[in-house]
C-alpha cells in the first residue's frame, strides 16, 4: 500500500537524470519563488536504484518531512556512488543525508555531518549465491570464478570482497569481481550464467524475483552491518536536526506513518550515534582507493 501524499505540499524533487540533462519534478503544488523565507533543504539520497525508483519509493518521505518542517524539501541524488560520495564530501551540497553506513562514516570524517537516526531494523548483511544445478556449493568453492556485485564502492560488495579473502580467494587476483548496475543486476548475472556467483545484499535478494531466487542458492554470508543511517550536515542548527530526527521516528505512531513505512518496507526509525557507525573504519580506505 502506498502512503497517501500529503495535501497541499510543498516540495520539489529534483532527480539526477543527470547524465541526461533531465531533471524530475513530483506532481502536485510547486514552490513559488520567494514564496518561503527559507531556501529548500536539499536532501541526498544515495543512488540505491533507478532514479525513477528512487522517487516512487522517497517521494513521500519526502513531502511528509516537508510538511513537518514547515520548509520546502527538495530530493536530490547523483549519477552514481563514486559522484554522490564527491558530492557530499567535497561539495558539502546536501543538508539531510541518506546514504549507506560505510558511506556516512567517510561523510561524517570529511565533511562533518552527524548522525540523528536510522532505520530501526535487523543488522545488514550480503550473501553470494549461485545457481543450484552449478558446481559451486561452498565458501572456498568460488577461488577462481567470477562474481558479478553492484557497484564496486557498494557496501555489498566490501563485504562480500572480505569473505572472499576469509575464505582464502584473492579478489585481486583469481578471482574476478564484475560490478554491474544494481543488486539485482548482479543476481540475474549469475542466473543467466553471466558469472559464476552473485553478491548482494539480503534486502534486494528478498524481494527478488522467486522464480530466480528458487533456482539460487546461498553459498556465503558476510559479516553484519548497522542499518542505514539519516544524518543532518553541520550547518543544520540543533533544533532542525531534532525536528527531522523526530519527524522519522514519529512515523510509526500514527496510522498515516505506518501507511508510510509499509510503502518505505522499513519497521521504522530509531535514533542513534556516530560511534555506531565507527565499525566502518577499515572500509575507508579502500573506499578512497576506487
Amino acid at each position: 500500500m502506498i502512503a497517501p501524499r500529503p495535501s497541499g505540499r510543498a516540495t520539489r524533487i529534483f532527480c539526477a537524470l543527470l547524465t541526461l540533462g533531465v531533471v524530475l519534478q513530483t506532481s502536485g503544488t510547486a514552490v513559488a519563488a520567494g514564496q518561503d523565507s527559507e531556501r529548500p533543504l536539499i536532501f541526498g539520497f544515495l543512488p540505491i536504484v533507478s532514479p525513477e525508483r528512487l522517487v516512487r519509493r522517497f517521494e513521500p518521505l519526502v513531502d511528509h518531512l516537508a510538511e513537518t518542517l514547515g520548509v520546502p524539501v527538495v530530493l536530490e541524488t547523483a549519477p552514481g556512488y563514486a559522484e554522490f560520495v564527491r558530492r557530499t564530501q567535497e561539495e558539502k551540497r546536501y543538508d539531510f543525508l541518506f546514504t549507506a553506513p560505510h558511506f556516512y562514516y567517510l561523510a561524517q570524517r570529511e565533511a562533518g555531518y552527524r548522525v540523528v537516526a536510522r532505520v530501526d531494523g535487523p543488522l545488514m548483511k550480503a550473501v553470494i549465491v549461485a545457481r543450484r544445478d552449478g558446481e559451486i556449493a561452498a565458501p572456498g568453492d568460488l577461488c577462481g570464478r567470477r562474481i558479478s556485485t553492484p557497484d564496486a564502492l557498494a557496501l555489498g560488495t566490501l563485504l562480500v570482497r572480505q569473505r572472499l579473502v576469509d575464505a582464502g580467494c584473492d579478489p585481486d587476483g583469481d578471482t574476478t569481481l564484475v560490478a554491474t548496475p544494481s543488486h539485482n543486476a548482479s543476481l540475474y548475472s549469475a542466473y543467466r550464467g553471466a558469472s559464476d556467483a552473485a553478491g548482494l545484499m539480503t534486502t534486494p535478494l528478498a524481494r527478488a524475483d522467486p522464480n530466480v531466487t528458487v533456482e539460487m542458492r546461498i553459498v556465503a554470508e558476510t559479516q553484519s552491518t548497522p542499518n542505514m543511517p539519516f544524518s543532518v550536515a553541520p550547518w543544520v542548527g540543533a533544533p532542525r536536526a531534532e525536528a527531522f530526527a523526530g519527524a522519522l521516528v514519529a512515523l510509526s505512531a500514527t496510522g498515516k506513518g505506518l501507511a508510510l513505512l509499509e510503502h518505505l518496507s522499513w519497521p521504522g526509525f530509531t535514533r542513534t550515534g556516530a560511534e555506531e557507525y565507527d565499525v566502518f573504519e577499515r572500509f575507508s580506505t579502500v573506499v578512497a582507493d576506487q
